[in-house]
């Protein structure tokens, strides 16, 4: 069942539970889970970690939810990075391993497989408490809104990263282009943004729980980028691998894109 524009945010609010979410992020469980996690680490290690990678002041995070992958690689490239979800759970759930609360999820196995990208696998317990140092500050986000991040005012970003948020967040795919133009708002002239998710998705599991998806096609995305502003500086997908079974999700590849605010 698809859900309507204004029934999204509640859905989330009411039914999506982050430690059931997190299973997809244990490392050695389901080859499908690794597969889509590795594919996002080494591209976002080649994004931030590579000679010439993107570095700056301000880095957000749109739609975290309850997950610190997305921030490993970046936290050594900007000085400040903000953490923002829709979900009152999801952001307590993010809040508790920031502050190393009981029942934090255990982030080591993944970690380490950042350090080993970077060239240091020890060095793991160092980037945490570098991630930890970086994400200033935990707020509250609605990409369906113009004004995403009100009533916090902040100064315009280096970087903006989303992760597997826009086909879970908009409904149709007009909101999606205005989820686009509202991210803009956020970034400073010539700033960038890297997004991340899944193709074709129509739906993904949350315990048991069954979520909507937007099912995203490449035409679509780079089109909607360029149409709100955006020039598309690199692409990387991948094809969901054939052997292995998941059926928590039904995506058929996966992408890493890199985007410029083009004024």
């Amino acid at each position: 069942m698809a859900f309507q524009e204004s029934t999204v945010p509640d859905v989330y609010q009411a039914n999506f539970e982050p430690t059931a979410y997190l299973d997809y992020f244990k490392l050695g469980q389901n080859p499908l889970s690794d597969e889509f996690l590795h594919f996002l680490l080494k591209h976002y290690n080649a994004t931030f970690k590579s000679a010439g990678g993107l570095k700056g002041k301000l880095l957000i995070d749109i739609g975290s939810g309850p997950t610190i992958y997305q921030l490993l690689s970046a936290c050594e490239s900007f000085e400040e990075i903000i953490a923002t979800d829709y979900t009152d759970k999801n952001r307590l759930e993010l809040e508790k391993w920031l502050k190393k609360m009981p029942g934090a999820f255990d982030w080591s196995p993944v970690v380490k497989y950042v350090c080993e990208l970077e060239g240091n696998r020890d060095k793991w317990t160092e980037k945490e408490e570098r991630l930890r140092r970086t994400v200033r500050q935990v707020l509250k986000c609605d990409i369906l809104k113009e004004r995403p991040l009100e009533p916090a005012v902040l100064p315009p970003a280096d970087c903006l990263i989303s992760s597997l948020c826009l086909e879970a967040a908009c409904p149709t795919l007009g909101a999606c282009r205005a989820a686009l133009r509202h991210l803009r708002t956020l970034l400073r002239p010539r700033g960038h943004l890297v997004l991340s998710g899944g193709f074709e998705t129509t739906f993904y599991m949350v315990g048991d729980k069954r979520f909507s998806a937007l099912p995203l096609e490449e035409k679509f995305l780079l089109e909607a980028l360029q149409e709100t502003g955006f020039t598309i500086e690199k692409l990387e997908k991948a094809q969901r691998p054939a052997e292995g079974s998941d059926d928590r999700s039904d995506y058929t590849g996966m992408f890493f894109l890199v985007a410029r605010r083009r004024d």
